[in-house]
């Protein structure tokens, strides 16, 4: 969108709507009030994308009965997202309507922790320039509603794999599943893996998709709530390929979400003109975690694109936390706020669970890892161990390239996991950027560990090890089965015989966090802790060899 559309609330409907005309159709969004959030809680990452290829040119009436009446409204509150009503410009005839309409609804569409009741408003969290305004919704939970001519308009033009931008550049912007109601023929189905549910079609319609699908969903009468739950919330599309969700709620996991007032610390820039601002997070805990006393928390920091529930979801921080039973407080918009703000916010937390003080970690991913960072540079003394990823930043710069507010921790030693993708366009190891050599020299170095790290950029063909510069005193390497990958993990041994060092890169990796990845980190965290005097215990090297998965 080159102009920000008009949003409009109706106070008949309780609902927000705006308008707007793309190049090929005509789009209503429509937002319906909610319980869920408050400004600050992005659920944007787990919502379905609801695009209904409307029977009908939409306004705020027709729109407002047809999403009570399929029960589109109802889905919408519950998932605190909206529905997308397109209708085709021109002959407005979807027999006539263009086919490249995904490719411009992809195009349009972003998610993104800035947004305003459908509206997504991007800014390069580079440069901090607005990038435009996109109709917000999550290219990987793309749901597509076809009615009559526009279920089989989704027919012949939807089921099929086409490149698109993605949340990180190019990538498969196949549709994440397709529900068609009212076929009058046959679907043209290319890509046997978009799962597809059919509404009220006919024998032989039904037979064609039971053969033609991998994955299938039939029902005589349209149930868009229930039909969700029972089918199309288990699919999502990351990057080439068709994924199912765990049910991790069916599996005890419990969550719970909040939002807090902080003080705002001198060296915010975002919040410099307020005393105080609000700090959203997400609590992830599995049924009876509690039940035999306090437990290790890990705050977990998202990257700079996406949300608290993308990290916690999409890169399997949830699985792990089921597994290990560990409390995981995904911080919301992390972004706009600063390490001693994420240090309130972590005292907030011991006071509404308990906490073993002495094994509270940190993670992140990308612009979360360079939080992370921030934690190692600032307050290492809270922290038993930390595992940033995918990121790293000049030393002794915080999050908003200043100078942090503390002096930079040169005498409290951390152990760090730290992991990359040698994939990656962005500079997150050695072999990329003078400050990435920088940052894993100052750990080296903090941590004590008995090595001239002098590796230099210009001489990275001649590199003992051509990631690092130098190998580890030991070496594990990992199979990670989803990026069909190897993650290969340097080991250091400190001057005191035990291991506070874990350098890893994945060979087939990019700018992407896996849950194999974050397992791997996990089990490295556990194995420290801090006693009363902020001594660390644990890191015998071969024990810490031992925790990977092999």
């Amino acid at each position: 969108m080159d102009n920000k559309p008009e949003k409009k609330y109706s106070a008949k409907y309780h609902a927000t709507y705006w308008c707007n005309e793309f190049r090929s159709f005509k789009a209503l969004c429509y937002v319906p009030d909610n319980d869920l959030e408050d400004g600050v809680l992005n659920f944007g990452f787990t919502a379905p994308y609801l695009i209904v290829f409307a029977p009908f040119d939409p306004d705020i009436d027709s729109a407002h009965e047809f999403a009570v009446s399929h029960g589109f409204r109802s889905l919408a509150e519950k998932y605190a997202t909206s529905v997308l009503f397109i209708y085709p410009l021109g002959e407005k005839s979807w027999k006539d309507a263009p086919s490249d309409m995904l490719d411009v609804i992809f195009e349009e569409s972003r998610i993104h922790q800035y947004y305003d009741k459908g509206i997504v408003e991007a800014h390069n969290r580079f440069t901090g320039k607005l990038d435009g305004y996109f109709i917000r919704g999550a290219k990987y939970r793309m749901c597509l509603y076809g009615y009559g001519e526009s279920a089989d308009h989704i027919g012949r033009n939807c089921i099929k794999h086409f490149e698109g931008e993605g949340m990180w550049g190019r990538a498969d912007c196949s549709p994440t599943v397709c529900i068609l109601s009212g076929l009058s023929e046959l679907p043209s189905i290319e890509a046997d893996d978009i799962p597809i549910v059919s509404v009220g079609n006919s024998k032989e319609i039904d037979e064609y998709i039971k053969k033609s699908a991998r994955y299938t969903y039939f029902v005589d009468k349209e149930d868009v709530p229930g039909t969700h739950d029972a089918f199309i919330k288990h699919f999502r599309r990351m990057i080439t390929r068709l994924e199912k969700d765990p049910d991790t709620e069916k599996e005890g996991l419990i969550t719970e979400f909040g939002t807090i007032n902080v003080r705002t610390s001198p060296d915010n820039e975002r919040f410099k003109d307020k005393s105080e601002h609000p700090m959203g997070y997400f609590a992830f805990y599995r049924k009876g975690a509690f039940d035999n006393g306090p437990v290790p928390l890990l705050m977990c920091f998202h990257g700079g694109g996406d949300s608290a529930l993308y990290i916690a979801n999409m890169a399997g921080w949830t699985s792990v936390c089921l597994r290990h039973g560990f409390l995981l407080i995904c911080v919301e918009d992390h972004v706009d706020s600063t390490a001693t703000e994420a240090i309130e916010l972590v005292e907030f937390i011991k006071s509404k669970y308990p906490v073993d003080s002495s094994r509270i970690y940190s993670t992140g991913f990308s612009m979360g890892g360079c939080k992370t960072w921030d934690m190692v540079q600032e307050y290492p003394e809270v922290f038993a161990a930390v595992a940033p990823m995918d990121a790293t930043f000049e030393l002794g710069l915080n999050m908003f390239g200043k100078e942090t507010l503390k002096p930079m921790n040169t005498s409290v030693a951390v152990p760090v996991f730290y992991s990359g993708g040698e994939k990656t366009p962005l500079p997150e190891l050695p072999f990329q950027a003078q400050k990435c050599i920088d940052r894993m020299g100052y750990v080296l170095k903090l941590n004590d560990v008995p090595v001239k790290y002098d590796v230099k950029l210009d001489d990275v063909g001649k590199w003992e090890n051509p990631i690092w510069g130098i190998s580890g005193d030991k070496r594990i390497v990992t199979h990670d089965p989803y990026w069909d990958g190897n993650l290969t993990i340097e080991l250091f041994e400190s001057s005191n015989g035990n291991c506070y060092c874990a350098f890893s890169s994945i060979d087939n990796q990019g700018h992407e966090c896996s849950e194999h990845t974050c397992e791997n980190a996990w089990r490295f965290l556990e194995s420290f802790s801090r006693d009363k005097d902020g001594k660390l215990i644990g890191g015998d090297i071969n024990d810490i060899y031992n925790c990977f998965t092999f």
